[in-house]
């Protein structure tokens, strides 16, 4: 025979304390119908009451009435005996101390996530901090051979089937699955803790990182098919793929998520409307214009066969007349902060389109990290928040740029930081005439923007290649002229880059003597 703690169990009690009462009634009166003895606390006893559901208040069943203003409630042996008490083994003790079993826990804790988020004061925040309700969540979940814990309201559905399902009894598999998921709950709770309060002590580096997520959706793979794969959500998000609604279409792969999110973020560096083509997590067209319509033409113009299947951002409302435009291409995915009703019913035709709408724009500048496994580990750095303005930029060469080159440097720069290394970008007049990309050496992503924008230039049926009279940006120094000589060979005549190298003198005096102007921002923007 099995032992008695592998069978099925009937729950007689259940103590509910809970500060998410989403669905409390339903349960509570499903239990009460089914026999179940209810204990609770505070503000649930209250709440179950007024309901006119039978309860039985914790400090009752204690003998021992809340302290410390309500702090001390369910520490109490009574409580926690009853949770962690093995029927098997230690019914002579329960019987001693006169503990009754618990065997069903139903907490969700004290909102204290969605306190921080609020931007409320440390003292709230503080007194948020649940204590008795982890303490009763690990135990249960301890004990979940005799006890079942359920730490979140969408579990309620599972757990009335599993009664309804085995005549009043749930099954040892239910048990240990939301053990397991009581764990999680508890540490993810904990990590949010231990952030804030390295927060609040300016540690950015604490001795320990823990990083937790919620699970958002199951993803069909991942990167390959042989992959699987899932999107969780972790913290307060900014605006972007962790926010986004999606309107229509498809459901969303790892890669339409992976390259949507690299898209949504380069077009939020632009204050005027613009937008963004993304394939395989590179840009291959962005542009921004006095109106949205303008950008769409420039940026697919500088690509228009790479653009072809990719995932299209915008950082305004998306317009139908930009819509109707868009529809004429093959796209994965579109992304805004919101679509009109006019552009929704427009796209509605293509049924397969991925419409999302974040509800607003990301802050380039936020603070933040950027977390990647490796073998046996995580590499964890801050985000690349840095922004180079005009009061950043070093004239280095005789030649000093104009305004117009100054403003297509700065908008190319903020480009490149969003382009896989080596990256190189040719910009004229608020748009990208052609994009090198992840390349071994700079000389080779040279290369294959100065064709790209020879290609372009073809396709769009233009005389002369869309990098003539172009600045260029490289995201770090150029280590040899070589590269710069072919940007200014393709035409460009104005340069960006961040200097730094052994050879910037000799790198200076080929772009003097091509009377190309230069210059420097100090800050380098490689992207791995």
């Amino acid at each position: 025979m099995e032992p008695a703690a592998m069978t099925d169990i009937r729950p007689r009690r259940a103590l509910i304390s809970v500060s998410d009462k989403t669905g409390l009634e339903g349960l509570a009166r499903a239990l009460h119908a089914r026999g179940v003895e209810i204990l609770s606390t505070g503000g649930t006893a209250k709440a179950l009451a007024a309901l006119g559901i039978p309860v039985v208040e914790v400090s009752a069943h204690t003998g021992q009435p809340e302290i410390m203003e309500g702090r001390v409630k369910t520490l109490h042996p009574r409580i926690h005996g009853g949770l962690l008490a093995r029927r098997d083994a230690h019914a002579g003790d329960m019987e001693e101390h006169n503990i009754d079993p618990i065997d069903l826990l139903v907490v969700n804790l004290y909102p204290f996530e969605a306190t921080v988020a609020s931007g409320a004061g440390p003292e709230d925040c503080v007194e948020n901090i649940d204590i008795g309700g982890p303490a009763m969540i690990r135990a249960a979940a301890k004990n979940h051979d005799w006890v079942a814990v359920v730490t979140d309201p969408k579990q309620y559905d599972d757990l009335l089937a599993d009664l309804d399902k085995h005549d009043g009894a749930l099954t040892l598999t239910l048990r240990r699955r939301l053990a397991a998921a009581a764990y999680a709950r508890t540490a993810a709770y904990d990590a949010a803790i231990s952030g804030w309060m390295a927060e609040q002590l300016g540690d950015a580096w604490p001795d320990r990182l823990v990083i937790a997520g919620e699970r958002q959706e199951l993803l069909r793979y991942g990167e390959n098919p042989h992959q699987s794969a899932a999107f969780y959500r972790s913290g307060p998000a900014r605006p972007g793929i962790a926010t986004a609604r999606q309107l229509q279409g498809k459901a969303l792969s790892y890669n339409n998520l992976n390259d949507t999110d690299a898209a949504f973020e380069l077009v939020s560096e632009f204050d005027r409307p613009a937008i963004a083509i993304i394939k395989h997590a590179n840009p291959c067209g962005v542009a921004e214009a006095e109106d949205q319509l303008a950008a769409w033409d420039l940026a697919l113009r500088c690509d228009p066969v790479s653009a072809f299947g990719g995932i299209i951002a915008l950082n305004r409302p998306l317009e139908a007349a930009t819509a109707e435009r868009i529809a004429e291409l093959f796209t994965e995915v579109i992304v805004a902060p919101s679509v009109t009703e006019e552009a929704r019913a427009l796209l509605a035709r293509k049924k397969n389109l991925r419409v999302l709408e974040t509800g607003g724009m990301a802050d380039p500048a936020a603070p933040g990290r950027w977390i990647k496994s490796v073998a046996g580990g995580l590499l964890v750095q801050e985000r690349d928040a840095g922004r180079i303005s005009l009061g950043d930029l070093k004239v280095v060469t005789k030649r000093a740029p104009t305004e117009a080159e100054l403003k297509d440097m700065l908008f190319a720069f903020r480009v490149a930081k969003h382009v896989k290394s080596n990256a190189i970008v040719y910009a004229r007049g608020g748009s990208t005439s052609a994009i090198g990309a992840g390349q071994m050496s700079r000389v080779d992503s040279c290369r294959i923007a100065a064709r790209k924008a020879e290609d372009a230039a073809e396709a769009a049926g233009l005389a002369e290649s869309l990098a003539k009279g172009s600045v260029v940006a490289s995201d770090a120094f150029f280590p040899f002229a070589d590269g710069l000589l072919t940007a200014i060979e393709a035409g460009a005549t104005a340069v960006i880059q961040p200097g730094g190298s052994v050879r910037d003198e000799e790198v200076i005096a080929a772009a003097d003597e091509h009377g190309v102007a230069m210059v420097m921002t100090g800050m380098r923007y490689f992207r791995h």
